[in-house]
């Protein structure tokens, strides 16, 4: 499959974009016309910099009001054609892109149309070149990809094709599998985008909030595999409009993009094995069995501090490491791992953030498949020497540096806990009934929650929940949650936009640590109150305003409200059950740790709760405007 990238889809300079491409491993690129324009560079010297990259010009676009203009406008269209014509064979491509007609004084008429086309196609022939049109969703008189293919029929010139665009079907809501029909061979380009379902103008929510494929609520598997069906053997090409892309990372946005065609592919060529798909076998996404361990980078009087608290939540110290600095705490099938290392990745990352998440181990059916598919879609992987006795456990890097382990039990993996550590003896059990973990929480600049949304759910069979905004009384925060679809994992992806927020606090203070809280399940969290608090634990205060307005929203017994209250315990229900959570006083940087229990088929995260708690956790906090010690 030939990939490629329309060069409005990221920001920078022309020579910065085709960096930024070339590295992330595209093999061609949609010269959009203004990046030419704004390149002080003439069209040869612009196509050999393109060629000197490894990238070729699969399309160069747009050519706009074309078809069906009356009298001289009709002339002066053509006019401008020979010149795009003259442009392109400086530049060096044989294809471009004619979208559909806005113009005002545009006449309507597949025939007329048509005729224009056949015309243009004379033209281009005699050049050697090619014409696409497409069917822009908001396109005066043809805003649908059957009238366009309809004009390309009826145009009859072999120089004349047509384009399609997932974001204009899709937006217009017109059925993927009218394209199997088309000949292949009449499909001369694919340009794909997703979007988030919003009810807005057509154009304005093309030009501000496509994303990449997988990114948004758009079914494009489903276009692809309706194109994929037609024979069409052409590139796959990104043609993304977003506020976001153009204010970040070139080479972070096209890698999002290389990765997102990739994992598109590779849907298409599972879900229809029949249709060819030109693309490197890759193992399926990981069916993801459980967390297997979550690991802190911590040392001397924060790591004294961190012992205490879990002990107060009824973890154990299970056993040492027979060969480095880590202990393992244990409580049901919850394993945290404490690492005290001075080097490697535990003591650079606790050197660089103090007390922080720095590893996350996931068990998955087939551990070096997972790391197979990762590394094909462009994760990095991650080693560091091992000691002896140390198993060979496959891992990535994740969101800001952490890492991300695999473990599975058919080649052993999830005997690391036998193989490398040593069992602490007579130790008493003091479980608290935490029996899992529920949920992490991973924080991150909103700007970011596209890309890592993107990293999980394409390494990992997880489904997106809607995004809801979390009110922050110094600002918003916007949370994505992704699940599998056995709750085996479980992530919230939490956007901070200021500062100012507590989820932005956290950023700052901790320099960008990546994992804020952890939610531990417990089957009865009055039973698990109870225990913690005949351990020490404190609970983070809730002020009784939040129960009275529980009272009134809620139409809860007075005995178990009283329990609420009396444990800092905090409620939620919809239709389907109910959702009981408390919280840790933040520690470390603003770090916190929850217990919770699901009653029912309750898979949100209690989300109505967050004001309450956010403040709540401020007030324990130090002050705005006081630096830190």
């Amino acid at each position: 499959m030939k990939t490629s990238i329309a060069t409005v889809s990221i920001s920078g300079s022309l020579p910065e974009k085709l960096d930024a491409i070339a590295e992330a491993g595209f093999d061609g690129i949609e010269i959009f016309e203004q990046d030419f324009i704004a390149h002080d560079g003439p069209p040869r010297e612009v196509g050999a910099m393109i060629r000197e990259r490894g990238l070729e010009i699969t399309l160069f676009q747009p050519f706009r009001d074309f078809e069906g203009l009356p009298g001289d406008l009709r002339r002066k269209a053509f006019d401008r054609a020979e010149r795009k014509f003259d442009l392109m064979q400086e530049l060096g491509t044989d294809l471009v892109l004619v979208c559909s007609s806005v113009h005002p004084q545009s006449l309507g008429g597949i025939d007329r149309a048509a005729d224009d086309f056949a015309e243009l196609g004379e033209r281009a022939a005699e050049r050697g070149l090619r014409v696409g049109f497409e069917a822009l969703a908001w396109g005066r008189h043809i805003h649908d990809h059957r009238d366009a293919w309809e004009v390309v029929r009826r145009a009859d010139h072999p120089n004349v094709g047509l384009i399609l665009d997932s974001f204009h079907s899709l937006a217009r809501k017109i059925d993927s599998d009218t394209i199997r029909a088309i000949p292949g061979d009449r499909i001369f380009f694919v340009q794909l985008a997703d979007a988030p379902l919003i009810e807005m103008d057509l154009l304005y929510w093309s030009r501000h909030f496509r994303n990449m494929p997988g990114e948004g609520d758009l079914d494009v598997a489903g276009f692809m595999c309706a194109v994929a069906a037609t024979g069409y053997a052409g590139p796959a090409s990104l043609e993304i409009f977003n506020d976001q892309f153009r204010g970040g990372s070139p080479l972070t946005v096209a890698r999002d993009g290389y990765r997102s065609l990739l994992a598109l592919a590779d849907d298409v060529r599972r879900a229809e094995p029949e249709n060819s798909v030109d693309l490197p076998v890759f193992p399926a996404r990981a069916e993801v069995q459980g967390v297997s361990f979550v690991e802190f980078a911590t040392r001397g009087e924060e790591q004294a501090q961190l012992e205490t608290l879990l002990a107060s939540l009824g973890f154990t110290r299970r056993g040492r490491h027979i060969a480095k600095k880590l202990t393992l705490w244990q409580q049901g099938d919850i394993r945290i791992v404490l690492n005290a290392e001075t080097t490697g990745h535990a003591g650079a990352a606790f050197n660089a953030r103090g007390t922080s998440v720095c590893d996350l181990g996931i068990t998955v059916g087939d551990a070096s498949a997972a790391l197979k598919r990762a590394t094909a879609l462009g994760a990095e992987a991650f080693h560091q020497p091992l000691g002896s006795g140390e198993l060979d456990i496959p891992a990535i890097r994740g969101l800001r540096g952490s890492v991300l382990h695999f473990l599975d039990r058919a080649s052993g993996l999830d005997t690391v806990w036998q193989v490398e550590f040593e069992t602490e003896e007579g130790v008493p059990d003091t479980g608290a009934g935490l029996t899992a973990i529920d949920h992490v929480a991973q924080t991150m600049s909103y700007d970011e929650m596209l890309s890592w949304s993107l990293f999980w759910t394409t390494l990992l069979a997880m489904d997106k929940a809607p995004m809801v905004d979390v009110i922050d009384p110094d600002g918003l925060v916007r949370s994505q949650a992704l699940a599998t679809p056995n709750g085996a994992l479980r992530l919230t992806l939490n956007g901070a936009e200021s500062y100012r927020t507590l989820a932005g606090g956290f950023l700052a203070e901790s320099l960008g640590a990546a994992v804020q809280h952890i939610a531990f399940a417990t089957d009865d969290i009055f039973a698990a109150a109870e225990r913690l608090a005949g351990l020490g634990f404190k609970a983070l205060p809730i002020p009784a305003n939040y129960y009275d307005d529980l009272a009134a929203r809620f139409d809860l017994d007075a005995g178990l409200l009283d329990r609420l209250r009396a444990a800092n315990i905090l409620y939620d229900e919809d239709a389907t059950g109910a959702f009981f959570q408390m919280y840790s006083r933040p520690f470390h940087a603003g770090l916190f740790l929850e217990i919770v229990e699901r009653r029912g088929d309750y898979k949100g995260y209690g989300a109505p709760n967050a004001p309450f708690r956010i403040a709540a956790q401020k007030r324990l906090m130090r002050p705005k405007g006081m630096p830190a010690a």
